[in-house]
């Protein structure tokens, strides 16, 4: 059996470098795949192996008083989520090119909310607002219901949304993504923007699915490894598929790279729109798709 893990911790690192090679030799010692980036500002990684070679990474991890209280989150893997193991030193444990707004998440970010929470207020049909911080493509396959989804291509592009949710500044925002790791320094950013009541999903959207399959979060989660997406009970009648084809708008959830080697854009293209090898290209400015027949 495999498994895959997901974890980040925002934390002052000194020594980036002397850490990535720590992980490094552990990781390659138990024979496991992934991407794990360290920077001055913490550590963000997702990991395949055997279960019991997991669970020793796990330990081993937990056991370094820095990230002893790193919440690991944990799903079934398939042996093949990852093509090898890569783990660099970066400026950011994930990309937003916020530096020079100086922000830091272990010092301000905003207030948890639980996915006990989060449901209850749905439930109570309380008044909030839903900032989803993932990339466009990622919101295609699904979000959560209501939720305001901005036209962000990248991360980066964080800054660039703020003036088109201004007129939420004073009201109570919940910003969500896949783990966590973008909401702890999206909802620092946006109290540093002037918005007053600014909570992010503890753990991400993955452990809010865990607990309330089907309820609220409509479709699959977008992962960044060759499952493309996950889900939980998406057998059950509760399940809805939000996803369309970009081809012909049928309802999908077969999420493909574009073939084309300038662009290899993410996005979902019906199984009567790829050729026999499950490849197309998007019709963004790419060449004609290649159907079945071609």
């Amino acid at each position: 059996m495999y498994t895959i893990i997901l974890y980040y911790k925002y934390i002052s690192i000194d020594s980036p470098k002397i850490l990535m090679q720590e992980q490094r030799t552990l990781c390659e010692k138990l024979g496991l795949k992934g991407r794990i980036l360290v920077a001055t500002e913490g550590i963000n990684g997702t990991l395949e192996g055997e279960t019991v070679d997991i669970d020793e990474y796990c330990k081993i991890f937990l056991e370094d008083p820095r990230f002893t209280d790193v919440h690991i989150k944990k799903s079934i893997g398939t042996g093949i989520a990852f093509p090898k193991l890569q783990i660099k030193v970066r400026n950011e444990i994930v990309s937003s090119h916020l530096k020079a707004n100086d922000v830091k998440p272990y010092e301000l970010t905003g207030k948890y909310i639980t996915a006990e929470e989060l449901h209850r207020w749905f439930e109570d049909k309380k008044e909030f607002y839903i900032v989803d911080m993932r990339n466009n493509f990622e919101h295609l396959g699904g979000h959560f219901e209501g939720s305001i989804l901005p036209d962000m291509d990248n991360f980066r592009n964080l800054p660039d949304i703020i003036p088109t949710i201004k007129h939420l500044q004073n009201k109570t925002i919940v910003t969500v993504c896949t783990g966590g790791v973008r909401c702890e320094k999206a909802s620092g950013f946006l109290l540093q923007s002037g918005f007053v009541d600014v909570y992010q999903l503890k753990d991400g959207i993955v452990s809010y699915m865990e607990k309330y399959p089907n309820q609220h979060f409509k479709g699959k989660l977008y992962v960044f490894d060759n499952r493309m997406l996950m889900g939980f009970n998406t057998e059950s009648y509760e399940h809805s598929i939000i996803g369309r084809c970009a081809v012909c708008g049928v309802k999908s959830e077969n999420y493909i790279n574009c073939i084309d080697d300038d662009c290899h854009r993410h996005f979902i293209c019906c199984k009567n729109c790829v050729n026999r090898n499950n490849q197309a290209y998007c019709p963004q400015g790419c060449r004609v798709v290649p159907t079945q027949t071609s």
